[in-house]
């Protein structure tokens, strides 16, 4: 009998990426959008669960935009505190193991060592208050539960800062891109491949995945024009340069302490995992 998989989000870039792979491995797997299931609709949401009745709930639905998050946080509250919890207590009744994303945003990045899993927490913005806040509500509400934070996603579904960077080069020569934000590069596709281990196993708890090693978004740009062989010059500036409505970490950088205490595979650096994005990309 292959399990069961529900994933929430299934029409966002880490979704679409779950809903590929887990296919590919054999799962029978039901997606859900927004316009299949509203997250912050409780009694929607547990008629689709307790129907379905799935071992794995994996939950990578969220209001991500995070400088739009600071002038509707009811709204980033409702999906990202709300939302989990009403999908949490849906999961846990039906007995599913649950893996809740979440992300370096519930850190401040003051300070310059990098996070582990048990570093204490104290998000900036609205965004990473009401994913901290889902947090909880799945550490309150369910027995079986992974917690992936993760940090800088790209890959080929969906807007992100690698493709951005790609289109942008094409139409500009020179580019000013931030070099005061330190952080890990994630490819969709490295972050999938882990959740598929985790759930294979019952090592519950909270888990930083990300590619290994860190940079700069003015290093990533860098690197991704080698690796695209584009001839862009690339202008390092300050986040005072660019004044956004949500204060960033500038420091984010994610230690994968779980994934080795519990054994699980390391993952890649950026860099690697960059090339073969872009080599499958472009």
């Amino acid at each position: 009998m292959s399990q069961k998989v529900l994933i929430t989000g299934a029409n966002g870039q880490l979704g679409k990426e779950l809903v590929e792979l887990f296919t590919e491995k054999g799962f029978e797997v039901y997606g859900f959008g927004r316009d299949k299931m509203d997250i912050t609709n409780q009694a929607q949401v547990q008629e689709v669960i307790s129907t379905l009745k799935p071992d794995i709930v994996l939950h990578s639905a969220a209001h991500t935009q995070v400088d739009l998050a600071e002038s509707e946080p009811e709204q980033a509250f409702s999906i990202n505190a709300y939302g989990t919890r009403n999908v949490a207590v849906a999961a846990e009744a039906v007995g599913a193991k649950l893996v809740y994303v979440s992300t370096d945003y519930v850190f401040d990045g003051t300070t310059d060592k990098p996070y582990n899993e048990f570093s204490p927490t104290s998000p900036l913005g609205v965004y990473g208050k009401s994913k901290l806040a889902g947090e909880q509500f799945v550490r309150d509400l369910h027995s079986k539960f992974f917690i992936v934070r993760t940090s800088w996603v790209y890959g080929k579904y969906g807007a992100n800062f690698v493709k951005t960077m790609l289109k942008l080069g094409e139409e500009r020569k020179e580019l000013s891109v931030v070099a005061d934000q330190i952080g890990c590069p994630t490819y969709t596709l490295d972050l999938a491949n882990a959740i598929l281990e985790l759930v294979d196993s019952e090592k519950y708890g909270i888990y930083h995945i990300s590619n290994s090693g860190s940079c700069s978004w003015y290093e990533l740009a860098k690197e991704i024009f080698k690796e695209a062989k584009m001839e862009i010059k690339v202008i390092p500036c300050t986040t005072a340069d660019f004044p956004r409505p949500a204060a960033r970490p500038a420091y984010s950088v994610l230690e994968h302490m779980s994934i080795e205490l519990n054994q699980f595979s390391s993952i890649r650096s950026w860099r690697k995992g960059l090339s073969a994005f872009i080599k499958s990309y472009i």
